[in-house]
């Protein structure tokens, strides 16, 4: 009984890559991560938008993670992947370059990152995690899809 007074609730995160940094998406955003697909165009979006999707009858809006963060553009790869998000009961798609695996992190785990201080990538950022082997900036899903781009 004792133990589980102990155990502490983790939160799991879906590992991705984007270019050569590892981020964290707390999986009670994610509805389903697809392969890359045909992505149709719509004319006069902001660059970072890259079209709309059809998954199984539902026209999803899909954005690069990349740009939308600010970094650069680069050639898809094979391990490219679209993540479905879920946000206020609204369905988008984040191409993002790699899904690695989830990684279960406790309260005591996550470092907190100060936004008074912070430019680019760092406001879109709700903490960093520590992992064993790494750390993981864990992304603010909310504070991203924050601008009505949609």
């Amino acid at each position: 009984m004792d133990e589980l007074a102990i155990n502490v609730e983790k939160t799991q995160y879906i590992k991705i890559r984007l270019s050569d940094e590892f981020f964290g998406i707390d999986i009670k955003y994610v509805d389903n991560i697809v392969r890359m697909q045909h992505i149709t165009r719509v004319p006069q979006a902001p660059s970072y938008v890259k079209g709309v999707i059809n998954l199984r009858g539902e026209v999803i809006p899909v954005f690069s993670l990349r740009l939308k963060m600010g970094l650069e553009e680069v050639e898809e790869t094979k391990s490219f992947r679209i993540i479905i998000l879920k946000i206020d009961g609204e369905s988008v798609g984040i191409i993002v370059d790699e899904v690695r695996e989830v990684a279960n992190l406790a309260p005591d785990e996550i470092e907190k990152v100060n936004h008074k201080n912070a430019e680019g990538v760092q406001n879109f950022l709700s903490g960093i995690g520590k992992t064993e082997s790494s750390l993981i900036s864990l992304l603010d899903i909310n504070e991203i899809f924050s601008e009505k781009t949609v």
